[in-house]
Protein backbone atom coordinates (compact mmCIF):
# COMPACT_ATOMS: atom_id res chain seq x y z
CA UNK A 1 0.00 0.00 0.00
CA UNK A 2 2.79 2.26 1.01
CA UNK A 3 5.03 1.81 -2.15
CA UNK A 4 2.11 1.59 -4.19
CA UNK A 5 1.25 5.32 -2.72
CA UNK A 6 4.88 6.18 -3.44
CA UNK A 7 4.92 5.82 -6.89
CA UNK A 8 1.71 7.54 -7.45
CA UNK A 9 3.27 10.34 -5.59
CA UNK A 10 6.50 9.94 -8.17
CA UNK A 11 4.27 9.79 -10.86
CA UNK A 12 2.57 13.00 -9.90
CA UNK A 13 5.82 14.97 -8.92
CA UNK A 14 7.40 13.38 -12.86
CA UNK A 15 4.72 15.02 -14.57
CA UNK A 16 4.28 18.10 -12.61
CA UNK A 17 8.44 18.39 -12.79
CA UNK A 18 8.54 17.75 -16.49
CA UNK A 19 5.11 20.30 -17.32
CA UNK A 20 7.27 23.09 -15.31
CA UNK A 21 10.55 22.49 -17.44
CA UNK A 22 8.76 22.37 -20.89
CA UNK A 23 7.05 25.92 -19.59
CA UNK A 24 10.06 27.50 -18.35
CA UNK A 25 11.54 26.33 -21.58
CA UNK A 26 8.81 28.01 -23.86
CA UNK A 27 7.67 31.03 -21.81
CA UNK A 28 9.82 33.23 -23.76
CA UNK A 29 8.08 32.30 -26.50
CA UNK A 30 4.83 31.65 -25.24
CA UNK A 31 3.61 34.82 -26.62
CA UNK A 32 4.67 34.27 -30.07
CA UNK A 33 3.33 30.88 -29.95
CA UNK A 34 -0.36 32.14 -29.25
CA UNK A 35 0.28 34.74 -32.03
CA UNK A 36 1.27 31.85 -34.62
CA UNK A 37 -1.46 29.84 -33.31
CA UNK A 38 -4.05 33.10 -33.63
CA UNK A 39 -2.74 33.51 -36.90
CA UNK A 40 -2.83 30.73 -38.33
CA UNK A 41 -6.28 29.77 -36.97
CA UNK A 42 -7.41 32.87 -38.93
CA UNK A 43 -5.98 32.18 -42.02
CA UNK A 44 -6.59 28.42 -42.65
CA UNK A 45 -9.29 28.67 -44.79
CA UNK A 46 -7.02 30.49 -47.33
CA UNK A 47 -3.77 28.48 -46.70
CA UNK A 48 -6.33 25.28 -47.26
CA UNK A 49 -7.49 26.95 -50.56
CA UNK A 50 -4.09 27.21 -51.36
CA UNK A 51 -2.94 23.82 -50.53
CA UNK A 52 -5.37 22.28 -53.01
CA UNK A 53 -4.13 24.93 -56.07
CA UNK A 54 -1.00 24.12 -55.42
CA UNK A 55 -1.95 19.57 -55.55
CA UNK A 56 -1.59 19.59 -51.81
CA UNK A 57 2.15 20.49 -51.36
CA UNK A 58 1.56 21.49 -47.97
CA UNK A 59 5.41 23.37 -47.74
CA UNK A 60 4.79 25.70 -50.68
CA UNK A 61 1.90 26.83 -49.32
CA UNK A 62 3.10 27.29 -46.04
CA UNK A 63 6.36 29.15 -47.56
CA UNK A 64 3.63 30.76 -49.34
CA UNK A 65 1.39 32.25 -46.81
CA UNK A 66 4.13 33.21 -44.31
CA UNK A 67 6.07 35.50 -47.40
CA UNK A 68 2.56 37.09 -47.04
CA UNK A 69 2.62 37.41 -43.12
CA UNK A 70 6.12 39.18 -43.79
CA UNK A 71 5.18 41.46 -46.12
CA UNK A 72 1.26 42.31 -44.70
CA UNK A 73 2.25 42.41 -41.43
CA UNK A 74 6.17 42.49 -40.03
CA UNK A 75 6.91 45.19 -42.69
CA UNK A 76 4.71 47.87 -41.81
CA UNK A 77 5.29 47.06 -37.88
CA UNK A 78 8.84 47.33 -38.85
CA UNK A 79 8.41 50.42 -40.56
CA UNK A 80 6.91 52.38 -38.13
CA UNK A 81 8.71 51.36 -35.74
CA UNK A 82 11.86 52.69 -38.03
CA UNK A 83 9.62 56.00 -38.10
CA UNK A 84 8.92 56.48 -34.85
CA UNK A 85 12.51 56.56 -33.66
CA UNK A 86 14.00 58.34 -36.33
CA UNK A 87 11.33 61.22 -36.48
CA UNK A 88 10.78 61.80 -32.77
CA UNK A 89 13.05 64.16 -32.32
CA UNK A 90 11.58 66.40 -35.56
CA UNK A 91 7.78 65.91 -33.63
CA UNK A 92 9.38 67.41 -30.64
CA UNK A 93 11.07 70.56 -32.27
CA UNK A 94 7.96 71.22 -34.81
CA UNK A 95 5.93 71.73 -31.50
CA UNK A 96 8.68 73.73 -29.21
CA UNK A 97 8.66 75.75 -32.57
CA UNK A 98 4.81 76.37 -32.38
CA UNK A 99 5.39 77.17 -28.64
CA UNK A 100 7.92 79.90 -29.56
CA UNK A 101 5.86 80.81 -32.35
CA UNK A 102 2.41 81.47 -30.51
CA UNK A 103 2.29 84.77 -29.71
CA UNK A 104 2.11 84.98 -33.84
CA UNK A 105 -0.40 82.57 -34.36
CA UNK A 106 -3.25 83.18 -36.28
CA UNK A 107 -6.44 81.46 -37.13
CA UNK A 108 -7.09 81.04 -40.83
CA UNK A 109 -8.48 84.03 -42.83
CA UNK A 110 -11.39 82.16 -43.99
CA UNK A 111 -12.14 81.35 -39.85
CA UNK A 112 -11.54 85.19 -39.10
CA UNK A 113 -14.17 86.38 -41.48
CA UNK A 114 -17.07 84.48 -39.99
CA UNK A 115 -19.68 87.08 -39.47
CA UNK A 116 -19.81 87.40 -35.67
CA UNK A 117 -17.94 84.68 -34.62
CA UNK A 118 -14.76 84.50 -36.29
CA UNK A 119 -13.22 87.49 -35.17
CA UNK A 120 -13.95 87.13 -30.54
CA UNK A 121 -12.80 83.29 -32.09
CA UNK A 122 -8.93 84.99 -33.06
CA UNK A 123 -9.14 87.17 -30.24
CA UNK A 124 -9.77 84.55 -27.72
CA UNK A 125 -7.28 81.92 -29.37
CA UNK A 126 -4.56 84.43 -29.52
CA UNK A 127 -5.45 85.70 -25.44
CA UNK A 128 -5.25 82.06 -24.75
CA UNK A 129 -1.92 81.75 -26.19
CA UNK A 130 -0.47 84.79 -24.98
CA UNK A 131 -1.54 84.52 -21.70
CA UNK A 132 -0.61 80.79 -20.99
CA UNK A 133 3.06 81.32 -19.70
CA UNK A 134 3.64 78.86 -16.92
CA UNK A 135 1.47 76.11 -19.32
CA UNK A 136 3.59 77.34 -22.22
CA UNK A 137 6.97 76.99 -20.12
CA UNK A 138 5.66 73.40 -18.52
CA UNK A 139 5.08 72.15 -21.89
CA UNK A 140 8.63 73.35 -23.09
CA UNK A 141 9.67 71.48 -20.17
CA UNK A 142 8.17 68.01 -21.02
CA UNK A 143 9.51 67.94 -24.19
CA UNK A 144 12.39 65.83 -23.71
CA UNK A 145 10.53 63.35 -21.30
CA UNK A 146 8.48 63.30 -24.41
CA UNK A 147 10.89 62.62 -27.16
CA UNK A 148 12.31 59.75 -24.76
CA UNK A 149 9.04 58.52 -24.71
CA UNK A 150 8.57 58.41 -28.54
CA UNK A 151 11.70 56.36 -28.52
CA UNK A 152 11.19 54.43 -25.81
CA UNK A 153 8.24 53.59 -27.53
CA UNK A 154 9.88 52.78 -31.18
CA UNK A 155 12.07 50.90 -29.63
CA UNK A 156 9.02 48.56 -28.39
CA UNK A 157 7.72 48.06 -31.50
CA UNK A 158 10.91 47.21 -32.85
CA UNK A 159 11.12 44.29 -30.14
CA UNK A 160 7.57 43.93 -31.30
CA UNK A 161 9.06 43.08 -35.03
CA UNK A 162 11.07 40.57 -33.38
CA UNK A 163 8.09 38.58 -31.84
CA UNK A 164 6.27 39.01 -34.87
CA UNK A 165 8.82 36.91 -36.85
CA UNK A 166 9.57 34.40 -34.45
CA UNK A 167 5.52 33.90 -34.40
CA UNK A 168 5.64 33.80 -38.48
CA UNK A 169 8.46 31.02 -38.06
CA UNK A 170 6.50 28.98 -35.70
CA UNK A 171 3.39 29.72 -38.31
CA UNK A 172 5.04 27.72 -40.94
CA UNK A 173 5.37 24.59 -38.53
CA UNK A 174 1.66 25.06 -37.92
CA UNK A 175 0.53 25.44 -41.64
CA UNK A 176 3.04 22.20 -42.29
CA UNK A 177 1.49 20.48 -39.75
CA UNK A 178 -2.03 21.94 -39.19
CA UNK A 179 -4.13 19.05 -39.36
CA UNK A 180 -2.16 16.91 -36.81
CA UNK A 181 -1.64 19.70 -34.27
CA UNK A 182 -5.73 20.86 -34.98
CA UNK A 183 -6.32 16.93 -33.69
CA UNK A 184 -4.08 17.51 -30.80
CA UNK A 185 -6.13 20.60 -29.60
CA UNK A 186 -9.99 19.35 -30.69
CA UNK A 187 -9.00 16.01 -29.27
CA UNK A 188 -7.69 17.67 -25.60
CA UNK A 189 -10.44 20.22 -25.58
CA UNK A 190 -12.90 16.99 -26.27
CA UNK A 191 -10.97 15.10 -23.62
CA UNK A 192 -11.87 17.75 -21.13
CA UNK A 193 -15.56 19.03 -21.93
CA UNK A 194 -16.91 16.13 -23.08
CA UNK A 195 -18.05 15.72 -26.90
CA UNK A 196 -21.38 17.97 -26.96
CA UNK A 197 -19.41 20.83 -24.94
CA UNK A 198 -16.28 20.31 -26.60
CA UNK A 199 -17.39 20.21 -30.29
CA UNK A 200 -19.15 23.75 -29.23
CA UNK A 201 -16.33 24.83 -27.89
CA UNK A 202 -14.32 25.08 -30.29
CA UNK A 203 -16.13 26.11 -33.30
CA UNK A 204 -17.23 29.36 -31.17
CA UNK A 205 -13.67 29.96 -30.04
CA UNK A 206 -12.56 29.44 -33.55
CA UNK A 207 -15.15 31.97 -34.74
CA UNK A 208 -14.12 34.58 -31.68
CA UNK A 209 -10.69 34.59 -32.78
CA UNK A 210 -11.21 35.16 -36.09
CA UNK A 211 -13.41 37.64 -35.65
CA UNK A 212 -11.28 39.47 -34.14
CA UNK A 213 -8.04 39.13 -35.98
CA UNK A 214 -10.21 40.05 -38.66
CA UNK A 215 -11.50 42.95 -36.87
CA UNK A 216 -8.35 43.82 -35.31
CA UNK A 217 -6.44 43.55 -38.84
CA UNK A 218 -8.34 44.32 -41.45
CA UNK A 219 -9.21 47.73 -39.88
CA UNK A 220 -5.85 49.01 -39.17
CA UNK A 221 -5.00 47.50 -43.05
CA UNK A 222 -8.15 49.84 -43.78
CA UNK A 223 -7.54 52.77 -41.93
CA UNK A 224 -3.50 52.12 -43.08
CA UNK A 225 -4.86 52.39 -46.84
CA UNK A 226 -7.14 55.36 -46.82
CA UNK A 227 -4.52 57.35 -44.73
CA UNK A 228 -1.55 56.67 -47.30
CA UNK A 229 -4.21 58.02 -50.04
CA UNK A 230 -4.76 60.96 -47.82
CA UNK A 231 -1.56 61.70 -47.21
CA UNK A 232 -0.07 61.38 -51.33
CA UNK A 233 -3.43 63.58 -51.75
CA UNK A 234 -1.69 66.21 -49.56
CA UNK A 235 1.39 65.71 -50.55
CA UNK A 236 2.86 65.33 -47.91
CA UNK A 237 6.62 63.12 -47.55
CA UNK A 238 7.10 59.84 -46.40
CA UNK A 239 3.45 59.04 -46.97
CA UNK A 240 4.04 54.85 -46.56
CA UNK A 241 5.94 55.72 -43.39
CA UNK A 242 3.18 57.69 -42.28
CA UNK A 243 0.27 54.80 -42.83
CA UNK A 244 2.56 52.17 -41.20
CA UNK A 245 2.95 54.23 -38.09
CA UNK A 246 -1.06 54.25 -38.75
CA UNK A 247 -1.20 50.77 -39.24
CA UNK A 248 0.26 50.68 -35.80
CA UNK A 249 -1.60 53.16 -33.83
CA UNK A 250 -4.78 51.86 -35.62
CA UNK A 251 -4.78 49.06 -33.02
CA UNK A 252 -5.36 51.03 -30.13
CA UNK A 253 -8.72 53.12 -29.63
CA UNK A 254 -8.13 56.89 -30.93
CA UNK A 255 -4.46 56.55 -32.41
CA UNK A 256 -4.76 57.60 -35.82
CA UNK A 257 -5.72 60.75 -34.51
CA UNK A 258 -2.74 61.57 -33.53
CA UNK A 259 -0.93 61.03 -36.88
CA UNK A 260 -3.33 62.30 -39.42
CA UNK A 261 -3.98 65.37 -36.50
CA UNK A 262 -0.26 65.76 -36.61
CA UNK A 263 0.11 66.05 -40.08
CA UNK A 264 -3.07 68.53 -40.14
CA UNK A 265 -0.99 70.63 -38.27
CA UNK A 266 2.18 70.23 -40.00
CA UNK A 267 0.70 71.34 -43.37
CA UNK A 268 -1.02 74.33 -41.51
CA UNK A 269 2.29 75.27 -40.35
CA UNK A 270 4.12 75.05 -43.29
CA UNK A 271 1.47 77.38 -44.82
CA UNK A 272 -1.15 74.76 -46.82
CA UNK A 273 -3.88 75.82 -45.39
CA UNK A 274 -6.45 73.94 -48.04
CA UNK A 275 -4.31 70.74 -47.34
CA UNK A 276 -4.98 71.42 -43.76
CA UNK A 277 -8.61 71.45 -44.02
CA UNK A 278 -8.85 68.35 -46.36
CA UNK A 279 -6.86 66.71 -44.18
CA UNK A 280 -9.19 67.34 -41.08
CA UNK A 281 -12.39 66.52 -43.37
CA UNK A 282 -10.64 63.24 -44.78
CA UNK A 283 -9.29 62.08 -41.03
CA UNK A 284 -12.64 62.35 -39.30
CA UNK A 285 -14.84 61.38 -42.48
CA UNK A 286 -13.04 58.57 -44.28
CA UNK A 287 -9.80 57.30 -41.41
CA UNK A 288 -11.48 57.71 -38.05
CA UNK A 289 -14.62 56.25 -39.61
CA UNK A 290 -13.31 53.08 -40.82
CA UNK A 291 -13.36 52.13 -37.71
CA UNK A 292 -16.73 52.50 -36.59
CA UNK A 293 -17.93 50.71 -39.77
CA UNK A 294 -15.54 48.32 -41.10
CA UNK A 295 -14.41 47.01 -37.63
CA UNK A 296 -18.15 45.63 -36.26
CA UNK A 297 -18.60 44.29 -39.47
CA UNK A 298 -15.46 42.27 -39.19
CA UNK A 299 -15.54 41.49 -35.70
CA UNK A 300 -19.54 40.42 -36.23
CA UNK A 301 -18.04 37.29 -35.72
CA UNK A 302 -16.67 36.87 -32.48
CA UNK A 303 -19.50 36.62 -30.58
CA UNK A 304 -20.92 40.53 -30.35
CA UNK A 305 -17.89 40.68 -27.95
CA UNK A 306 -17.56 44.46 -26.31
CA UNK A 307 -16.12 46.69 -27.03
CA UNK A 308 -15.08 47.03 -23.45
CA UNK A 309 -13.48 43.65 -23.51
CA UNK A 310 -11.48 44.50 -26.63
CA UNK A 311 -9.89 47.51 -25.07
CA UNK A 312 -9.27 45.90 -21.93
CA UNK A 313 -7.61 43.02 -24.11
CA UNK A 314 -5.49 45.56 -25.96
CA UNK A 315 -4.04 47.42 -23.51
CA UNK A 316 -3.92 44.01 -21.28
CA UNK A 317 -2.69 42.00 -23.41
CA UNK A 318 0.57 44.82 -24.30
CA UNK A 319 1.63 45.13 -20.52
CA UNK A 320 1.21 40.80 -20.66
CA UNK A 321 3.28 39.60 -23.78
CA UNK A 322 4.41 42.80 -24.92
CA UNK A 323 3.78 44.39 -28.85
CA UNK A 324 2.17 41.20 -30.29
CA UNK A 325 -0.16 41.29 -26.90
CA UNK A 326 -2.44 43.77 -28.39
CA UNK A 327 -3.57 41.06 -30.67
CA UNK A 328 -3.18 38.27 -28.10
CA UNK A 329 -5.08 39.60 -25.07
CA UNK A 330 -8.71 40.45 -27.81
CA UNK A 331 -8.43 37.20 -28.49
CA UNK A 332 -8.20 35.39 -25.69
CA UNK A 333 -10.90 37.38 -23.66
CA UNK A 334 -13.13 36.47 -26.89
CA UNK A 335 -12.27 32.84 -27.09
CA UNK A 336 -12.86 33.11 -22.93
CA UNK A 337 -16.54 35.49 -23.53
CA UNK A 338 -17.30 33.03 -25.74
CA UNK A 339 -16.42 29.81 -24.14
CA UNK A 340 -18.44 30.85 -20.97
CA UNK A 341 -21.35 32.05 -22.64
CA UNK A 342 -21.60 28.40 -25.02
CA UNK A 343 -21.14 26.45 -21.60
CA UNK A 344 -23.95 28.75 -20.10
CA UNK A 345 -26.53 28.56 -22.98
CA UNK A 346 -25.89 24.33 -23.44
CA UNK A 347 -27.62 23.31 -20.75
CA UNK A 348 -30.77 25.59 -21.85
CA UNK A 349 -30.85 24.36 -25.25
CA UNK A 350 -30.98 20.77 -23.92
CA UNK A 351 -34.33 21.17 -21.51
CA UNK A 352 -36.06 23.31 -24.43
CA UNK A 353 -36.92 20.11 -26.33
CA UNK A 354 -37.92 18.34 -23.77
CA UNK A 355 -39.81 21.27 -21.77
CA UNK A 356 -42.21 21.26 -25.44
Amino acid sequence: MIDSRLEQYARVAAVALLALGCFLVLQPFLGAILFAGILCLSSWPFYAWLRTRLAGRSWLAAVILVMLLVVALALPIALGAQGIVAHSGQVVELFRGFLDRRETFELPGWVRNIPLVGAPLDDYVRALLAGSTELTDLLRGLSDPAKAFMVAVGRAVGQGVIQVLIAIFVAYFFYRDGERVRGIVVGTVLRIAGDEHGAAIVRTATNAIRGVVYGLLGTALAQAAVAFVGFLIAGVPGAFLLAAVTFILSLVPMGPVIIWGGVAAWLYFHGQVGMTIFMVIWGVAVISSVDNFVKPILMSRAGNLSMLLVVLGVFGGAVAFGFIGLFIGPALLAVAWNVVRVWLELPAQRETPGAS
